[in-house]
């Protein structure tokens, strides 16, 4: 399913979980033909994500609206700024409000918090990632999200990387065999990543043909020995307990990427706020 299509399904989905047979309140005291303008407006400052997605809602409800952006995703505003006009049937605003609202403020939420990462990491070589921390259904959100706020993704799923964790590794009877198992089933072409906890498994996974070898929880002296005995060999990701904090001494460690749960899993929504006026 294409990245169009999970959007499409999912809104799909919002819509008949919000809206279903229709908005009783509204149908009931506005007329089908009055029509309105609404702004939506940033009530705190940060970066904006979701505005595409948001247009695709309101077009399921009226297909003669009138769409005025004033920035795009992955733009910075600040608290007062004005993020979009939409003139179209009240109705259509009204059904559409709570949907588009709950969309905009997750994904600029999301969005706000990648940048604080990325700009922490301004000046190394490290990558900030997000991870498979997401809310269910939401994941092809949450992950545009990242993207506008300046992050880079990691694999979408279970279906598009091999990544051995430590219950593959114990349950196949270490990194060799879990490697090998793979490896026999699978094409080269598919990457490869390990998890490793200490320097004999990073030795491990570098003689199995790793692409990426994570460093899961390692302290930063071990983090940075790790990163000279695979020597640009694989691509290394820091991984397990990560914050701003710590961010930027992870970094000087020479990883590739430093991936971060948070960003995703303990989403502070942006304020934002919608006001209609009818004409």
């Amino acid at each position: 399913m294409s990245h169009k299509e999970l959007i499409d399904k999912l809104i799909d989905l919002a819509i008949e979980e919000d809206v279903s047979t229709g908005d009783i309140s509204t149908n009931a005291i506005i007329p089908v033909n009055s029509r309105a303008t609404a702004e939506m407006k940033a009530k705190a400052d940060g970066i904006i994500s979701g505005i595409e997605v948001i247009r695709a809602v309101y077009e399921r409800f009226d297909n003669d609206i009138i769409w005025e952006p004033l920035v795009k995703d992955g733009d910075k505003v600040c608290k007062g700024d004005i993020i979009l006009r939409i003139e179209a049937s009240y109705r259509c605003l009204l059904c559409g409000e709570r949907l588009s609202l709950n969309i905009l403020q997750r994904m600029s939420g999301i969005a706000t918090e990648t940048a604080k990462y990325v700009e922490r990491l301004e000046g190394t070589k490290t990558q900030l990632l997000d991870t498979r921390k997401t809310a269910p259904g939401l994941r092809i959100l949450d992950k545009m999200a990242v993207k506008h706020g300046g992050g880079k993704n990691h694999r979408m799923g279970l279906y598009d990387m091999i990544m051995l964790k430590d219950n593959h590794i114990k349950i196949a009877g270490g990194i060799p065999a879990a490697i090998e198992a793979v490896r026999r089933s699978l094409p080269l072409s598919i990457k490869l990543e390990v998890e490793t906890t200490n320097l004999e498994e990073v030795r491990q996974a570098i003689e199995g043909g790793a692409d990426v070898i994570m460093l899961d929880n390692m302290d930063n002296a071990t983090m940075s020995e790790a990163v000279k005995i695979i020597g640009g060999r694989a691509k290394t990701e820091a991984s397990g307990n990560m914050n701003l904090d710590r961010l930027r001494e992870v970094a000087e460690t020479g990883v590739d990427y430093i991936s971060v749960g948070a960003l995703t899993h303990s989403v502070k929504a942006m304020d934002i706020s919608m006001n209609i006026k009818h004409q």
